[in-house]
């Protein structure tokens, strides 16, 4: 694989990452809500999901999703009902935000939690093996061994995903400085309609016809 075709697919990542999506949301409202600290965790969580997806891309699950309608429905309805889950959750919020009083057990749950929502949004997302079935092949040579370049491509993915993550994040952590109770409300409210709109429109989405 040359600079030129790793410096090709990291500036397509890196528009592709940018655009507002469930972990770019999740990023946003995890800073917002918890300060930079327990949003990183998150950003781990969505990073070892970029590294499962393409890991089973690379093995063959993202073409076993784009033949078979019954696993394709079966992923899109479990990440369709998590991110509908997720953005209710943040309609009802009432804009408390995290305090710097809370016991050590109760962050350390806290970053678990915060970790495993990104992580379980990512990997219930049919469209994320569909993306990485059709995106990444286009930079593999198939005249060389494979499994190096998928690491690659990997690595420079997460790379990217959790700059744009940590940009998000701090953006909500600032922003939630300024912010009222009710400022904190509406923030909330805004990220959880945009997870329920994503949800949406997971559940219709539809495969290629193969």
């Amino acid at each position: 694989m040359s600079d030129a075709t790793t410096l090709a697919f990291a500036l397509v990542a890196f528009i592709g990452i940018a655009t507002p999506g469930p972990t770019v949301l999740l990023a946003l409202t995890n800073g917002s809500r918890h300060g930079m600290k327990k949003a990183v965790a998150g950003m781990i969580g969505a990073v070892l999901s970029d590294f499962a997806l393409i890991g089973a891309v690379a093995l063959g699950l993202g073409a076993l999703l784009a033949a078979s309608e019954f696993w394709f429905t079966v992923v899109k309805w479990l990440g369709a009902a998590y991110l509908a889950f997720l953005g209710i959750l943040l309609l009802r919020s009432k804009g408390t935000l995290d305090v710097a009083s809370v016991t050590p057990d109760a962050s350390a749950s806290t970053s678990r939690a915060v970790f495993l929502k990104s992580f379980l949004v990512a990997v219930t997302n049919p469209k994320g093996y569909l993306f990485f079935s059709a995106f990444l092949p286009q930079f593999i040579d198939p005249a060389l061994p494979q499994p190096p370049q998928y690491a690659v491509l990997a690595v420079v993915f997460a790379s990217i995903d959790f700059l744009v993550m940590f940009g998000y994040a701090l953006v909500g952590s600032q922003a939630v400085r300024f912010l009222k109770r009710s400022g904190a409300v509406w923030l909330d409210r805004i990220c959880g309609g945009a997870l329920l709109a994503l949800a949406g429109s997971l559940a219709f989405y539809r495969r290629a016809p193969s």
